[in-house]
């Protein structure tokens, strides 16, 4: 194995339907393929929140085709940061895994005026996120 291992960040909800899908496509967007990106809800959803699919159309991203995930403990295990939002005690724990908990409202029966303020929260999270990546993968000299 190279010393270049890709980190990986597991982004976790109740419905997998809303805050992590934004969470997940802003990182795809920003990080490319700096990063391997996965999102799960504890109890997904049939599809993903319309008006979410509004607000991230706004800013130029496109996840009208994302399908609510099952969170797996395969999932949690493969990735080496996890990202959870309001799934209490549903996700598994690893030792060895970097765990944060993003508390953020949930968009869930919310109008994309409500959503907005979401996204762009979730937004500047993934940005500082993405620089500590970032930062973490510098070679030392």
């Amino acid at each position: 194995m190279s010393d270049t291992h890709k980190p990986s960040v597991l982004f976790v909800c109740v419905h997998n339907a809303g805050r992590s899908q934004m969470a997940a496509a802003f990182l795809t967007h920003l990080a490319a393929d700096r990063v391997e990106v996965r999102s799960a809800g504890s109890a997904p959803a049939e599809h993903v929140n319309p008006a979410v699919v509004e607000a991230m159309a706004e800013v130029g991203i496109d996840i009208a085709a994302e399908i609510p995930k099952v969170l797996t403990a395969e999932a949690v295990q493969a990735s080496d940061v996890v990202i959870t939002m309001g799934c209490g005690d549903a996700c598994p724990y690893f030792p060895g895994k970097a765990y944060l908990d993003w508390k953020l409202d949930d968009p869930a029966g919310q109008g994309v005026e409500a959503v907005r303020p979401i996204r762009d929260e979730i937004r500047a999270r993934v940005e500082r996120l993405v620089s500590e990546i970032d930062i973490a993968r510098r070679p030392m000299r």
